[in-house]
């Protein structure tokens, strides 16, 4: 099978015909074999009536659904492990993605080399105070954390080769991050795109602000754990180190200069610990040490983990 399209879906039962219509005449122009995956992430309307129908006429056309609303990241690492094609393309279901796109993206994939394609909408159609501004500053930020330099990180358009997809796993906010997700696995040909973005026909967004801020937290999480997630102690540790030897080495000055004081008969010296700077030590080298033993903690829980020595092998030539 040439594609698998895997569009998550809320509440869009007015966009899927014409979305299924523009796609089955897509993939007939250019004689690709193909499957469309639509995930129905708890719709309450009638999209999962229209998937039944779409699923009548064309069995290329597939649907699973949730019981309850998971979120974007659920829907797309479901279809990652149901998808067979050779590239794997997601787009959002609301008509803002046009599957004119798939070609470019399906060459890109199969004859440019790229392990993954993200698409770049440069110019948009949304709001923007609620889209635009947030977009451009949480793309900056994406890209000063992970060093990949893409334009639109959060576009539902992008294309994966297969072995992706099969190798990552999404969940929590963290599909505005796969392609961060991506490098860290190892696939580091990323590319991409402008693509084409339609100003919304059918039904509301589904942006909100809680999603802004949650994302902003999964970034946090994925930075860390995919740089220290099976060696914890060299965050842990080194800044628990760095902390308790500060705390150390005030509380030395402050215990030197007593002494000194007190050997040349100084009448009036304050007592080390009338002065808020020892405190403030104290404090430091209670928190050092608190840090070292959280990153001795998570050394010994990943030293027992179960996938404490799962790597990715690209090949084996050993059998």
């Amino acid at each position: 099978m040439n594609i698998s399209v895997i569009i998550p879906l809320l509440n869009e039962e007015e966009s899927l015909p014409e979305l299924a219509a523009w796609i089955e005449k897509v993939m007939a122009e250019n004689n690709f074999s193909y499957e469309v995956l639509f995930i129905d992430d708890g719709s309450r309307d009638k999209s999962w009536q229209v998937i039944e129908q779409l699923h009548q006429q064309n069995r290329c056309f597939k649907g699973i659904k949730f019981r309850r609303n998971y979120g974007k990241s659920a829907a797309l690492n479901t279809g990652f492990h149901k998808a067979k094609g050779d590239v794997i393309i997601t787009m959002d279901a609301d008509l803002q993605d046009s599957p004119d796109e798939i070609p470019e993206l399906y060459r890109m994939i199969m004859e440019g080399g790229y392990d993954l394609v993200s698409g770049w909408k440069k110019v948009r159609y949304d709001s923007t105070f609620a889209k635009n501004i947030p977009s451009k500053f949480f793309n900056w930020t994406t890209r000063r954390i992970s060093n990949i330099h893409l334009h639109d990180f959060n576009c539902g358009l992008k294309a994966y080769r297969k072995d992706v997809v099969k190798t990552i796993e999404v969940y929590g906010e963290m599909h505005r991050y796969i392609p961060v997700i991506a490098k860290w696995a190892g696939f580091s040909k990323i590319g991409e795109k402008v693509v084409t973005h339609q100003k919304r026909k059918y039904g509301v967004t589904k942006f909100g602000w809680d999603r802004f801020v949650n994302g902003f937290l999964d970034l946090i999480s994925i930075t860390f754990t995919s740089r220290f997630g099976k060696k914890p102690m060299h965050f842990f540790g080194v800044w628990g180190t760095v902390s308790f030897l500060i705390g150390f080495v005030i509380t030395i000055i402050l215990i030197t200069q007593k002494l000194i004081l007190m050997s040349n008969q100084t009448a009036n010296f304050r007592q080390v610990t009338d002065q808020p700077l020892f405190y403030l030590a104290l404090l430091a080298m209670v928190v050092g040490t608190q840090l070292f033993l959280a990153g001795f903690l998570g050394e010994m829980m990943a030293r027992n983990a179960s996938d404490r020595n799962s790597y990715i092998i690209e090949a084996d030539m050993t059998s």
